[in-house]
């Protein structure tokens, strides 16, 4: 019965002792040939899994290694409104109290940046509540950054 399912298929042990012998001799000779090609589509893929990464996050793909981790996304939300706080600063029509309030958003983004990073060391659970709190903060502070420029 075994031997009547083995026919069936088509596969002996002597078709298999074959086919190995057969790649023995091909695949060395056939590996030069191919393997420029493979590193070639080797790089195109990383390089468009780069471009969605980066398209994904919102940076562009040079700036992409500053976001690694787990806490990714949240380290460019922040460096986006750290960027937006330093363009309300260099307004020409931000007023002092703006000013003020550039200040100590500037100081809560380099907090907020320091737990993110610290949070990658965290068990799953912690690391996500850490992530969630930072989260709302980052939500408050866009809020006031688009209305303190009039968005």
């Amino acid at each position: 019965m075994a031997r009547k399912k083995a026919d069936e298929s088509g596969l002996t042990p002597k078709k298999a002792r074959n086919a190995v012998a057969v790649a023995k001799i091909v695949v060395p000779a056939v590996a030069p040939v191919l393997a420029p090609f493979a590193v070639k589509a080797a790089g195109a893929v990383r390089e468009a899994y780069d471009r969605y990464q980066a398209r994904k996050l919102g940076v562009p793909v040079e700036a992409l290694p500053e976001f690694t981790g787990r806490g990714a996304g949240l380290l460019a939300r922040i460096a986006g409104i750290s960027q937006a706080v330093s363009e309300l600063r260099h307004s020409a029509r931000a007023k002092k109290d703006d000013l003020v309030w550039a200040d100590d958003a500037q100081a809560t983004l380099e907090q907020l940046t320091a737990a993110v990073r610290a949070a990658e060391r965290m068990p799953s659970a912690r690391r996500r509540a850490a992530h969630q709190a930072v989260a709302s903060e980052l939500e408050r502070l866009e809020a006031e950054v688009l209305h303190r420029l009039g968005l």
